[in-house]
Formats: C-alpha cells, structure tokens, sequence
C-alpha cells in the first residue's frame, strides 16, 4: 500500500488502536526509505542542524551526466521526496545540485534514445509523477538553481514553491528542439507561472535565458550575482530557509494548501479552500502557543501540531 493512502488511512482512524496501528506501518515505511537514502549515490538528502534545524536539503549529484533525469537518478530522487513528506518536523526542503555549473540538464537523452515508443510513454508518466511529488510535499521548497537548468530541468525548479537562481544560470524549456513538448509538467506551471502568452513564446522558440532575465520575467524569485564557489542561490535560499524557520510549521502547510488549491480555482472556491486551511490551524497547540508567548513578550516554541 501507498505510504500516502496509509497516512491517510492514519488521519482517518477514529480510535487509538487504529491510530497506532496505521502509524507503526508508515513509520516502517520511512525507516526503509531512509535506509536507501543513506546508500543514494545520485540525489541525497541532508538533514540541518544548529541555527538551520528544520531544513532538509536534496542534492542532485550526477556530474558525469550533469544531473540528467536517468532511471536511476528518478528512484533516488522519489526515495529523498518520500523521507521528508511524512517528516512533521521539518519546516523548509531545498533542492540544489552539488555539481558545480548545473541545476539539471533535463532528460538522459542517451537513455531515452535507447527506449522503444512503448518505454517512453510510462517513463515520462514516471518522470511527470515524481516532479509532482515535489509540487505536492507539505512544506515549502525552494529550488537554488546555480547553473543550467533546461527541459525537465526547468521543470523540477517550477514544481517547487520559490525559485533563487544565479544571474549567470542559464535556464528553458528546449523540448521543442527535438520534436517533443515538456512532459513534466512544464507547459502547465509555466504558463501559471508567467502567463500562457509568454510561455508559449518561450516554448514555441526553445529558448534559453538567464537567471537575470527569469528573474525580470517571473520565472524566478530571486537573481543573485554568483560567487567564486559557485553556490550563490543556495546560500541564498538558505536564507529564505532561515526565514521560514521561525514560523508555525502546522501553518506553513495551511498556508501552501490553500494557494496552491485556490490559485486553480474561482475565488469563492478559492476562499472556501482558505477556510478549509485555517481550520486545519484552530485546534493546535502552537496557535495556543503563539497567544501564550505574545502574551508573555517572548519567542514562541512550536513543535508541529
């Protein structure tokens, strides 16, 4: 069974048998994810700590293919999105590359040439679901894009809530060169993202732009002149991270259900969405926590429910 239908069948649970119960086998579900985590070689996940304790970084790492979304890379990658989405203690989930000069080249092309037209249909299906993943963990995520970031690249970076990129980064969705159109999801987000008029100009031509122009365009929160170690937007990131830090992490996920559910949809239904999340916030200990410490002019401490 899905670990995502047992969390649910774990918030559904009616009694502290069931709840238990359910709970013991997403628990065991983590742990196994864990494990192959820790053997990862192509995307690991670091767990921060001191000043940055609940930030949870990924890290693509396939230099010698520049972090192109191969087979195996996609099975890591799905391992590291399945440990943090069920991980209540984590309030901030960056995405960066170690190999310097490159977010992610897109597609493995030398694996891709190799796949019959029967192969190719449920791996980019495949490859649409795990970029959703990221699109649909709980907490924010903030992609730090220090060096190309082209087709599915591009598209892991729009799946993500906030986008920092090194002015120098060179970014597109290039698909169109080779007779095919983004198959993860990049025709979709980009045009939420920019509008559907510029999106389809940047798609139709294939064309590659700079983290300066995202920037001046929308694609990109924020464009930081890069530094000699080549880690510019995720020293930048991380300081976003720090920001969200401080705030109810129970709230954090509220607040992203409700944007990205209303922002698809009318805004009556979009504000029934925002009730439906300041609902979810009611009944914790850190909305209680926060009125206490207000009271008492000092910090709050929250611990997630």
């Amino acid at each position: 069974m899905a670990t995502f239908t047992l969390n649910r069948m774990h918030l559904l649970c009616r009694n502290t048998h069931c709840r238990s119960f359910f709970a013991g086998f997403i628990q065991r579900a983590q742990l196994s994810t864990l494990e192959s985590v820790r053997n990862n070689e192509q995307c690991k996940l670091e767990y921060l700590g001191g000043e940055n304790n609940g930030i949870a970084v990924i890290s693509m790492n396939r230099p010698e293919a520049r972090n192109a979304l191969g087979k195996q890379f996609l099975r890591e990658f799905a391992d590291c999105t399945n440990v943090v989405k069920f991980d209540k203690n984590l309030r901030v989930v960056i995405l960066r590359s170690l190999v310097k000069g490159v977010f992610c080249a897109g597609a493995d092309l030398k694996e891709r040439a190799k796949m019959t037209n029967e192969e190719t249909g449920p791996f980019v299906a495949g490859l649409r679901a795990s970029v959703s993943e990221v699109a649909n963990l709980p907490m924010p995520v903030v992609a730090a894009i220090d060096g190309f970031a082209l087709g599915g690249g591009l598209e892991v970076a729009l799946a993500c809530d906030i986008r920092v990129s090194s002015d120098d980064a060179k970014m597109g969705l290039v698909e169109t060169r080779l007779a095919i159109i983004p198959g993860g999801g990049g025709t979709q987000r980009l045009a939420r993202a920019i509008g559907p008029a510029k999106a389809k100009e940047l798609i139709f031509a294939a064309r590659v732009f700079t983290g300066k122009e995202a920037a001046e365009m929308g694609v990109v929160n924020h464009s930081v002149e890069q530094n000699s170690d080549g880690d510019a937007a995720y020293q930048r990131a991380l300081k976003l991270g720090q920001e969200i830090l401080p705030q109810g992490p129970v709230a954090l996920r509220a607040a992203k259900f409700a944007i990205n559910r209303g922002s698809e949809v009318d805004i009556a239904s979009g504000l029934s969405f925002e009730e439906a999340g300041y609902s979810q916030v009611i009944p914790t200990k850190d909305r209680r926590e926060a009125m206490q410490a207000w009271l008492e002019k000092r910090k709050p401490v929250y611990h997630g429910y």
